[in-house]
């Protein structure tokens, strides 16, 4: 049979794995494939997707789908290089130089030098220190629903939410905050039609641009005056020695933005719905909020904001019994190893009490989540001020998720406030 799977998951059972194609849009339309995953874990667990229809200039990759085998990945740079050709499964539209100008798109040691910048600002220690600024943010955003019945808790709570938040470490001023979002989603959602109408070449056209002409300012700026936020941190850094050059202020810049808007907002959306849809689950932490980092752990593990991230090997190698050659894309699906039978009793079912750790902040190794102790802020400070205003919401429509096998986040989730 032809690999271009269209079968939705309820049918995976029939499917022949050896052609399926992990990446393909009609999978990933209600979200990640799980029947799909579990199989591949069972049957396949490095499994070969020959292509990408939708780009059909990029070559194939081998998906890692259980837990032990990521962690592996993510330890060995020296074989799974971040460096070499991107970190995601699919990079059309977005140059491979600027990818590699971003400290997640480059191998130890300049990684770790260029991160090492930012460590001492993200300790647990520092960011607690931000934990009333950051509930202050998050009240004043509920409180615009005063009076109103539904709301939509993506556009309405989440985005401006975390775009106040990242923006305030940063240094981006609050009336703008709606267009670095606008940017964010239409770079990392950029093969969806509502999150990017333009399509994926506009990206590096339109989307990239925008963001040099905006960060100039801001880049300017600190170099006349100074300030504590991250961007100063970029402007001023040294790396051996050196400056970084203006195109790696910026894409650094981007990282950290991009990750700020997008983590949050789509963990803590997933982690509402599954709220809503469990109310034994929602009336316990309702009821003991001393459960809310359950919540958050749990909504960590079954929702992880990316879906992946790839290495590129540097050699030929074995993973798993399977050979692998040199200079071909490794894709690590976190989607796949927080749901692995083997590590988690009834793993798709939402447990608020369960302890069990998770990757949905990497498997270890250097590319390890920089911003983990703010992320579990945030879901928690939102997680604990929305309940206690709204603990017996409910859905108003079908949400809908984002088309993408990365941002694994919701678009749309309407609720009715109060029943």
């Amino acid at each position: 049979m032809e690999g271009n799977v269209t079968s939705t998951s309820s049918d995976l059972n029939d499917v022949d794995l050896e052609n399926v194609l992990v990446g393909e849009r009609e999978l990933w339309l209600d979200g990640p494939p799980h029947d799909l995953f579990r199989r591949l874990r069972s049957e396949c667990p490095v499994h070969w997707t020959a292509r990408v229809s939708e780009y059909p200039n990029e070559a194939g990759f081998w998906s890692v789908t259980r837990a032990d085998d990521i962690h592996a990945v993510s330890r060995d740079f020296k074989t799974y290089s971040s460096e070499l050709g991107g970190i995601t499964a699919v990079t059309e539209g977005f140059p491979l130089e600027l990818l590699q100008a971003m400290f997640i798109g480059m191998d130890p040691p300049k990684h770790d030098r260029l991160k090492n910048l930012f460590q001492t600002g993200f300790t647990p220690r520092r960011i607690a220190a931000h934990e009333p600024a950051i509930r202050q943010i998050v009240n004043e955003v509920l409180d615009q629903l005063d009076g109103r019945e539904t709301c939509d808790l993506v556009s309405d709570v989440a985005q401006p939410v975390v775009s106040r938040v990242i923006g305030s470490f940063m240094g981006i001023p609050p009336e703008d905050d709606a267009a670095w979002a606008s940017l964010m989603n239409s770079a990392l959602g950029a093969g969806d039609p509502d999150l990017n109408p333009r399509g994926v070449d506009s990206v590096a056209e339109n989307d990239i641009p925008e963001v040099f002409e905006r960060c100039r300012k801001l880049i300017a700026a600190r170099r006349e005056n100074p300030t504590d936020d991250l961007t100063s941190v970029l402007v001023h850094a040294e790396v051996d020695g050196e400056r970084l050059e203006e195109h790696e202020i910026v894409m650094n810049f981007f990282l950290l933005v991009a990750a700020g808007n997008d983590s949050t907002k789509a963990t803590y959306c997933s982690g509402m719905r599954a709220l809503i849809e469990n109310p034994d689950q929602r009336r316990l932490v309702v009821q003991d909020p001393s459960l809310v980092p359950g919540a958050v752990e749990e909504s960590l593990r079954m929702f992880p904001a990316f879906a992946h991230f790839r290495r590129t090997t540097t050699c030929d190698t074995e993973l798993a019994g399977q050979k692998i050659g040199k200079g071909e894309k490794v894709v690590l699906w976190y989607v796949s190893s927080n749901r692995e039978d083997s590590r988690y009793e009834d793993p798709d079912r939402f447990d608020v009490t369960r302890t069990t750790e998770h990757q949905a902040f990497g498997a270890g190794g250097r590319h390890f989540c920089l911003g983990t102790a703010l992320a579990r802020l945030e879901l928690s400070v939102l997680f604990e001020e929305t309940l206690a205003r709204y603990p017996e919401m409910e859905l108003a429509g079908d949400p809908v998720y984002a088309e993408s096998a990365f941002i694994n986040q919701l678009k749309t989730l309407p609720v009715t406030l109060a029943p």
